[in-house]
């Protein structure tokens, strides 16, 4: 689940459980900035993208802005510029921690011919472009940037007075805390009570998986027994898990040491990277967790990231929140909750799950296909406007016809998000290409045209 609780507009307490509880337009290509949320602004939590005419020091008196206005630079690269012989283009990285940026960017504005802003903090540059990571090594940079961490747990959470329970916990946050990209996800040995929470909801819900799940869950969970590991008296272990998604769609798991905003966690989904807790829940109440576990994460979502349809459907709601305003993520973050976490779906005649909140919830699988709630065709338009509850089971659902059409549909709606540039993820770099000129254009026709061919070819050997 993980987007359940990473809207970080209120703290909010969330259900999961599996029974009834009643408690319940610039070229980027080269350049970036970093911010690390609630810490000292070291890092440089805005960049400016600037043009000046060339001249003997041009640059010096762009630096003299910044001096002036006490900003310090943490960062700078030039260029010649790509569309004007006689300018160059400026990259700079900086802070605000005296307070004088504001009075820079306007100095700057009057001197330059363009200049773009990029900023984790756009509250504060509502001209902003909202900083996105570029290239998948990247997510490192925001990975730990979360809402709670380790053993700071809420009063109302099940382990809160129980101190070996918030030791554990913290040991699994350390493990996410200290990842990196590209090292392996070191396995957990879970203890012997770990594992029997897992195996009372693992017996549960895979009681009702062939009558209440979709096809390709079902197809897939098979597979998960025999490559991974999935059994009741064993808790899988993400790296292996990870592999196997990799495999199959590219997909990946990477641990996270607690709740991130919705923003990071769905650019994460644009580079087909999960981010996926490796707790579980407190065992005084197996069937009852306010955030998401390991129990969630791995019954719930792993299983159809390794479907292609969905891995692309999910991949393309992350793809679409890259540079997004703050008001069009929301929108985004609503998307996912009604499909990807609680999202039904029409096959053979019959409503099916295929939400990781449901597929996780003995309780609330029953509950959504029942006559109870309200369901509606999935449109984004609408969808994104709809509220909906937290701490209780959704009065209404949103069916989906097939992956492939909730993904056409969800491509029309990025279309009309307010972004100054197109973006593509680059499969062999691993890396998101931001498309603002007509030598990019060219360049994905050429590609496509190419897969166009390959594709005449493939038909006429099998005609």
């Amino acid at each position: 689940m993980n987007m359940f609780a990473r809207i970080p507009t209120k703290k909010t307490r969330t259900r999961f459980d599996i029974g009834v509880d009643n408690d319940r337009a610039v070229d980027l290509t080269l350049w970036h900035s970093s911010y690390v949320e609630g810490t000292k602004d070291d890092e440089g939590s805005t960049s400016l993208v600037f043009s000046l005419k060339e001249k003997v020091g041009a640059l010096v008196d762009a630096l003299k802005v910044f001096q002036n206005h006490n900003v310090n630079l943490h960062h700078i690269e030039s260029r010649p510029s790509k569309t004007d012989k006689g300018e160059y283009e400026f990259f700079v990285s900086c802070d605000n921690q005296k307070g004088g940026l504001k009075e820079a960017i306007d100095e700057l504005q009057t001197a330059s011919k363009s200049l773009t802003i990029l900023s984790r903090n756009t509250e504060d540059n509502v001209e902003s472009v909202p900083w996105f990571p570029r290239k998948i090594a990247e997510l490192d940079r925001f990975a730990n940037q979360i809402l709670t961490y380790g053993s700071e747990l809420d009063a109302d959470h099940p382990g809160f007075t129980d101190p070996v329970y918030r030791a554990r916990r913290k040991e699994f946050a350390d493990i996410a805390f200290n990842y990196k990209h590209g090292k392996p996800i070191p396995n957990v040995v879970y203890t012997k009570e770990e594992i029997n929470t897992w195996k009372t909801i693992f017996r549960e819900l895979t009681k009702l998986y062939p009558t209440h799940a979709c096809l390709e869950f079902n197809h897939v969970f098979p597979l998960l027994i025999d490559n991974c590991g999935y059994r009741d008296n064993n808790i899988p272990q993400l790296e292996d898990i990870s592999k196997f998604l990799k495999d199959c769609t590219g997909f990946r798991l990477r641990p996270v040491a607690g709740l991130l905003s919705s923003r990071d966690f769905l650019a994460g989904l644009a580079f087909r990277v999960f981010h996926s807790t490796q707790y579980i829940r407190h065992p005084s109440r197996p069937m009852y967790t306010p955030e998401p576990d390991v129990c969630h994460e791995l019954l719930g979502h792993v299983p159809l990231f390794a479907d292609p349809a969905f891995a692309q459907f999910s991949q393309e709601l992350g793809l679409a929140s890259l540079g997004a305003p703050d008001e069009y993520i929301q929108k985004l973050a609503t998307c996912y909750w009604f499909t990807v976490e609680f999202g039904l779906c029409r096959q053979e005649g019959q409503i099916k799950a295929y939400g990781a909140g449901l597929l996780s919830s003995f309780g609330e699988l029953q509950y959504c296909l029942s006559d109870k709630p309200e369901l509606r065709p999935f449109d984004p338009i609408k969808t994104a406007e709809q509220k909906y509850p937290i701490t209780e089971m959704q009065p209404v659902y949103y069916v989906a016809e097939t992956f492939e059409t909730a993904q056409a549909k969800m491509r029309a709606f990025a279309a009309t998000i307010p972004r100054p540039f197109s973006v593509r993820y680059n499969a062999y770099t691993e890396s998101v290409e931001v498309i603002t000129k007509m030598d990019q254009v060219m360049n994905l026709t050429k590609a496509i045209k190419g897969d166009i061919d390959l594709l005449e070819q493939a038909l006429n050997k099998i005609n």
